[in-house]
């Protein structure tokens, strides 16, 4: 397994906060840090990127997919530290409670997904290298992992990379960390809110890549 993480200081992604992330979050109401536009705008990315069918597995999943109204996809597979969350998100047709951060280690066979999104999620990551090799193993080739962000995050989970980092430089984190994990075809952007809409603050980040396609 290729080391993802070289030259990256090991302090990088310790956190302000140890407690167990099961508890944590847990005692949160809030399941995204986005704002109605922001989830919007999420939405829309996924109208473009996921395929209409197939498998899709919703990383730190939360309470809300962001898929649109109209997918139809055989199965969405949610992951998460809190069941709640899991049980109230009506896009999933199965729910993992799993911590990324105790093990990136996930119980499906290689090459079996059709996608991958992980949606104001990657902040939080301790390892991330580890959880975007992993989820590479799981894909099935050309098939895209999609990450997006906002500039909001809980500082007290929050790695110390990212809460140092400028939204561009956590871009080119991500970007890097997706490079050296073996991805393709890898596409940056982001979506501005306009400025006669007072309900959409947040600027929305995406990074994708994709599985490569066997030779």
């Amino acid at each position: 397994m290729a080391d993802t993480s070289a030259a990256l200081h090991p302090a990088a992604f310790t956190r302000a906060n140890d407690d167990p992330d099961h508890l944590f979050w847990a005692d949160r109401s809030d399941s995204t840090q986005m704002d109605a536009g922001a989830r919007t705008a999420v939405t829309a990315l996924y109208q473009t990127t996921l395929p209409a069918s197939g498998v899709v597995l919703d990383l730190m999943a939360g309470g809300l997919s962001h898929l649109p109204p109209d997918a139809r996809h055989d199965t969405v597979i949610g992951l998460d530290v809190d069941r709640k969350a899991l049980e109230s998100n009506s896009d999933l047709t199965q729910r993992v409670e799993q911590d990324l951060n105790e093990s990136a280690r996930i119980d499906l066979p290689d090459d079996s997904l059709d996608a991958v999104c992980l949606c104001d999620g990657f902040a939080y990551l301790t390892d991330p290298a580890a959880v975007l090799e992993e989820v590479n193993r799981l894909l099935k080739p050309g098939a895209p992992l999609i990450i997006t962000f906002s500039d909001n995050f809980i500082p007290q989970k929050a790695v110390a990379l990212w809460q140092a980092l400028e939204p561009a430089d956590r871009t080119r984190l991500i970007t890097l960390l997706l490079d050296r994990a073996g991805y393709s075809d890898l596409d940056t952007g982001e979506v501005v809110p306009p400025e006669d809409l007072t309900a959409w603050n947040d600027t929305v980040h995406a990074v994708i890549g994709r599985k490569k396609l066997v030779s």
